[in-house]
């Protein structure tokens, strides 16, 4: 299918924020639950990956050290560690994967947030940014039901990719 089919002719806003019209995403056949798991901890491991530029407060809140002696100028702190840039396929994939959001209905608006904060995975330690209990805190769940809840909405992205 090709990009321009794939293009909303308009879009509609959805109670929950996310864009949403009668969007074509393209079918992936043969994919198994564990296989989106993994797309979607990808997809969210590119998107922590990506450089933070463009307009920013950082510069207009942060307090700047003051430096007092040449000792504690260099070497003294240690050196933040950044994940590579992503490439431009990563970024493909992961716009095509989050679209995936989109297959579940609004109705269940609660699915997406689960789905899309488990997928934020750190891109160099490989840990979840929110794990099962932070996520059941946030919906004030258990985080059994919230695991539950995520294998369903896992299995109706499956079955909406599938049809």
């Amino acid at each position: 299918m090709s990009r321009e089919a794939r293009v909303l002719s308009e879009r509609q806003v959805l109670s929950s924020g996310m864009k949403s019209a009668d969007a074509r995403v393209p079918r992936c056949l043969g994919l198994s639950a564990a296989e989106i798991v993994e797309r979607f901890e990808a997809a969210g491991a590119t998107l922590l990956a990506m450089p933070a530029r463009g307009y920013s407060t950082h510069m207009r809140t942060m307090n700047f050290d003051v430096v007092h002696s040449a000792l504690d100028a260099y070497g003294w702190s240690a050196a933040a560690i950044r994940p590579p840039a992503p490439s431009s396929a990563e970024i493909t994939t992961m716009d095509e994967t989050f679209g995936w959001l989109l297959l579940i209905p609004e109705a269940k608006h609660v699915f997406r947030r689960i789905v899309g904060a488990r997928a934020l995975v750190h891109p160099l330690s490989g840990r979840h940014l929110f794990p099962w209990r932070r996520i059941a805190v946030m919906l004030g769940a258990d985080h059994k039901s919230v695991q539950r809840w995520h294998g369903q909405a896992v299995e109706l992205i499956l079955t909406q990719l599938a049809v």
